[in-house]
This record gives structure tokens, sequence and C-alpha cells, in this order.
């Protein structure tokens, strides 16, 4: 009996031996640290897991502006920014489906929630883009700032057009730096800016007129051109000039001798899209 005692109580003392030996709080650390923190980092967006293995097409525009697309032939892209309000959406689309013509939206995230049937409108037919959330001046904007006005709106027009967005960024007032477009590649996005702009938006209040628009894209027009337009009025007075301007902008793209191209085609996706 007393040899049964004695086992009995080494087992004991083993096992409280090999207790004490865990550090304590051990069988918890099963997550690394750095899951620990006070503000997450944001989610890439869901259509732009990383890469493997070779860039995607857009990824090798990455590390620099992107004022014209890299092609030697005779086409030019058409964009609308849309930040404000939403008066020539349906005009613009209704010429760009009777030409049989594409474009790229380029839209805000605010835009996006307040006028949910014109993003709808606009990605049914034509590839959406991100143009931030609030439309801030990029320079003052820390990387994490950076990283919630884009991803932010990245949702936005997720959520209002029902669309995945082409992972394409274009600054505010195209105030691009280096770190912000470091900041926007980190993100999965290629930063696309415009070769020219018709100034259309300052509306026939400030001097603009439909001629004096198109007339500054036909300035710029060179392979590869993008121009930049918009399909509303910052103050929702007047007409949206480059809308007007498109059937005659549209026009004088063809009689000189080029072709509109889309800007899907730098997904890589074909070359009838006229990038190569």
């Amino acid at each position: 009996m007393n040899r049964f005692i004695l086992r009995c109580l080494v087992a004991v003392a083993l096992t409280v031996v090999g207790t004490a030996a865990v550090p304590v709080g051990g069988p918890a650390r099963t997550a690394p640290s750095a899951a620990v923190t006070d503000s997450p980092a944001p989610a890439r967006p869901a259509a732009l897991p990383p890469a493997h293995g070779h860039p995607r097409p857009w990824e090798e525009l990455f590390g620099s502006e992107i004022r014209r697309m890299p092609t030697t032939r005779r086409v030019v892209a058409l964009t609308f920014n849309a930040a404000w309000d939403e008066t020539g959406v349906a005009a613009a689309l209704a010429v760009l489906r009777e030409r049989g013509e594409p474009a790229t939206f380029f839209l805000t995230g605010r835009f996006a929630e307040r006028h949910p049937a014109a993003a709808r409108a606009m990605a049914a037919e034509h590839g959406v883009a991100n143009h931030s959330y609030a439309h801030p001046r990029f320079g003052a904007l820390t990387t994490r700032e950076v990283s919630d006005e884009v991803l932010r709106a990245d949702l936005a027009i997720r959520r209002a057009s029902g669309a995945t967005p082409l992972p394409f960024f274009r600054f505010p007032y195209s105030a691009t730096t280096p770190r912000g477009i470091a900041d926007v590649n980190a993100l999965g996005f290629a930063d696309i800016e415009f070769t020219a702009d018709t100034n259309g938006y300052l509306g026939t209040a400030r001097g603009m007129t439909v001629q004096k628009a198109v007339d500054r894209a036909m300035d710029g027009l060179t392979p590869g051109e993008i121009v930049q337009m918009h399909v509303g009025t910052p103050d929702g007075h007047g007409p949206a000039l480059d809308v007007l301007a498109l059937p005659r902008l549209i026009d004088a793209v063809h009689a000189r001798g080029y072709h509109i191209a889309d800007l899907r085609s730098l997904l890589g996706k074909g070359q009838e899209a006229g990038v190569s």
C-alpha cells in the first residue's frame, strides 16, 4: 500500500512540474501578435487579389502617372468624371450608344451613393473606375487616409452600380505625387490621368463653349490620347457642355483618321479595343 501511495504522489508531482514549465499565457498565443492592432489595414478590393508570378497587364503601368495609352496606333480614349450632379449622364450614354463608341466613367464614391441609378446605367454599358470618395486633394493625405478614400469609393461604386470597377484610379484635380501614386498602386490600382482636359465643366458662365471644348481635345490629339470630360456641372446649373460637345468631338476624331479606343484594353483583354 505504501508503495502504491508513493507512486501516486510522484505522478501528481510530475504533473504539477510539467504545468509550471508552460509560460503564463503560452497556450493562448496561437495567433501572431501582429494580428492585434488598434487600426487594421484596409482590405484590398475583392477583385484585386495579390498577384503571383508575372504582373497583370495594368500592373505594368505602376510607378508613374499615365497620361496617354501606351500605343502607336491612332486611337483616342474618351473618359468622363462623375463627381457632382448627373445632369448629362443619360444624354452621354445615348450618344455613345448611337455611335457605338466606348467610354470610361470615373466616379466618386459620393456620386455613386447619391446617384445609384446613374452609376448602374454607366456600368451597364461602359467601364467604371475610381475617382476617390470625397474628391479631396491627395497631397495633404496620409497613406492611411489615401487608403480610406480609395477603398471607400471602391465599395460605394460596387454597391451602387452592381459592377466590379476597373483597377484604375484618377486623382482629384489630377494632383498626383510620387507617394500618392505609390499608395494607390499598393492598393492594386493604376493611376490613369489624361492627355487633354476639355474644360467643359467650367460652363458658359466661365467662357467655355462647345467648340472650345472640342478644340482643346483636338489640340492634344496624339496616338493614345486620353480625353477628360465631365458628365455634370460643379454648381448644378447650366448644361453639361462636354456632353453637348460629344457628337462633334467624335466626328472630329474620325475626321483626323483616329478611332475611339476602350481603356479596358489596358487590362489585356483583346486587341480590338485599339491598344497594342
